[in-house]
């Protein structure tokens, strides 16, 4: 029987990042922004996604304040009611687009695949669990000295 285990050793070609940076890309707030950066230092920068999924992310880190917004809480509520826990997300390419696999597990593993990279991303700032990138996809960064 050949079983995923959740908790197994970190993948090769995947990082785990965290998130550095959150912003916008216009000064109208409509395209958001995000930097991810690994432990080693190297940068994954995402944007082409909704400016108000980057307000999202960047609500999570603030304590306390606003409740989140509906449909991360929807799938807390839904993930509390039939005993599954979201460990981590998987951000990859999928042709030009990026896409996310999440990882659920509990009273059965479940894994979602090719969903939107922004949503998988703000969960995973939501729930403060491993955001793992495709180690292709991280540079190294570019700071001006």
């Amino acid at each position: 029987m050949h079983n995923m285990e959740i908790d197994q050793a970190q993948e090769p070609d995947y990082d785990s990042v965290k998130i550095d940076y959150v912003g916008f890309v216009d000064p109208y707030a409509v395209e958001g922004m995000v930097v991810l950066k690994s432990d080693d230092g190297k940068e994954f920068h995402m944007r082409a996604f909704s400016g108000e999924v980057a307000k999202h992310i960047s609500s999570f880190g603030e304590t306390q304040g606003e409740a989140p917004p509906s449909i991360y809480k929807m799938i807390e509520e839904i993930c509390e009611q039939n005993e599954l826990v979201l460990v981590k997300v998987k951000i990859y390419e999928s042709g030009e687009v990026l896409r996310a696999n999440l990882y659920f597990t509990g009273k059965k593993d479940l894994v979602l695949r090719n969903y939107r990279a922004s949503d998988a991303m703000a969960l995973g700032a939501f729930y403060n669990i491993p955001i793992l990138v495709r180690k292709s996809l991280l540079k190294e960064s570019v700071e001006a000295e």
